[in-house]
């Protein structure tokens, strides 16, 4: 089985999804970043493979930085380099026969450059509807288990509970 890689576009899944473009519209760009990033680390614990964030260094001159976080790669490119030439080499690196390389970005340049190169591409926006469907999942599967949980903790059967119900009325009745 290959082993699976998500190149994450970071500013642009932050202006592709309604949360995090509000933040970065009321300049608020490092807890938007920090709200991605603990998001894809969530969504990492699903996905079974390798996930690498990366962010232009316009919006963050002079750094260029590379480190793990909550289990997954994140990289701040060179001043001189452009998140979509980094993520375009990147993926031509990583798109080898045992990986399967799957690029998270809405800029149509990159999707075709990286697409002619073998990547998968997928729009920022699928990706956020993806994470919402994995929340709605969890949700319904945590309330199934509680139900489940509690249901195995009655004791009683539900012709028990009928009668007393119906034990309860009447002697409510005779108050």
């Amino acid at each position: 089985m290959k082993k699976q890689i998500m190149i994450v576009d970071g500013y642009n899944v932050i202006g592709s999804w309604p949360q995090l473009a509000h933040l970065k519209k009321m300049d608020r760009l490092e807890e938007a970043r920090d709200r991605l990033l603990d998001i894809l680390a969530n969504y990492r614990k699903f996905f079974e493979g390798q996930i690498i964030v990366v962010f232009d260094a316009m919006y963050v001159p002079g750094i260029k930085e590379q480190f793990s976080k909550w289990d997954l790669d994140v990289v701040f490119t060179p001043e001189a380099v452009t998140a979509d030439t980094y993520i375009q080499n990147l993926s031509e690196k990583l798109n080898i026969i045992s990986n399967q390389v799957t690029v998270v970005t809405s800029d149509q340049a990159v999707q075709w450059t990286i697409f002619s190169r073998g990547a998968v591409r997928l729009p920022s926006y699928e990706l956020y509807q993806r994470i919402k469907e994995m929340h709605r999942q969890l949700d319904q599967e945590s309330r199934q288990h509680h139900d489940r949980s509690v249901q195995r903790n009655n004791p009683w059967r539900e012709d028990q509970l009928e009668l007393l119900a119906k034990l309860r009325d009447h002697l409510s009745s005779k108050s």
